[in-house]
């Protein structure tokens, strides 16, 4: 099974992060329309998630299905994931709702991705911002093997500490929870 072997964390000090992932690679600015879906409890209470995505960039748009399985690793909130490309959102989305899901929360994320080589993996930090959320957020993940997956979460965080974001800046907060709150007013 494939694991996205993922991180996040709260950033205090975006530009200075930013001007040290721009030594390893360069930026490509991205917005996110995210589409989770669910129906009834089964998918939240296994911690599951199923989402249609549009990756929008200057240069083109990448609309993809992902399903999250269960959270293999409580620590980092790492999940199996399958992820395909699909040809249109609108109609996948119309699928989904026919099947019976319902939207659970659509979202839009503001991303500055970072791609790079550490130690033999390739790594992807995102630097995020949700326009309902008050924070801005890096996201730093490699692809790995359940059997390796110790390993990737530690070449993970050894970039988040070469970009001195430490451990209490690290956090399990899904930005759906945190818009869902923000828009019940309660975030």
């Amino acid at each position: 099974m494939s694991i996205e072997a993922e991180v996040k964390a709260r950033v205090q000090h975006p530009d200075q992060v930013r001007q040290h992932l721009a030594q390893w690679a360069d930026s490509e600015i991205a917005t996110y329309s995210d589409t989770y879906f669910h129906r009834g409890p089964e998918l939240a209470e296994d911690d599951r998630e199923l989402r249609v995505r549009e990756v929008r960039t200057d240069d083109d748009t990448i609309n993809l299905l992902t399903y999250k399985g269960a959270t293999v690793d409580t620590d980092s909130g790492s999940k199996g994931e399958w992820e395909t490309s699909i040809a249109d959102a609108e109609t996948m989305r119309t699928i989904l709702v026919r099947l019976g899901f319902e939207v659970y929360v659509a979202l839009t994320k503001d991303c500055s991705n970072y791609r790079f080589d550490r130690d033999g993996r390739s790594i992807l930090a995102t630097i995020v911002r949700v326009p309902e959320i008050d924070d801005t957020f890096i996201e730093v993940e490699t692809t790995a093997e359940e059997s390796e997956l110790d390993a990737a979460l530690t070449a993970v965080r050894d970039v988040l500490r070469e970009l001195r974001i430490g451990p209490a800046d690290e956090t399990r907060e899904t930005y759906t929870g945190a818009v869902l709150a923000a828009r019940e007013g309660t975030g």
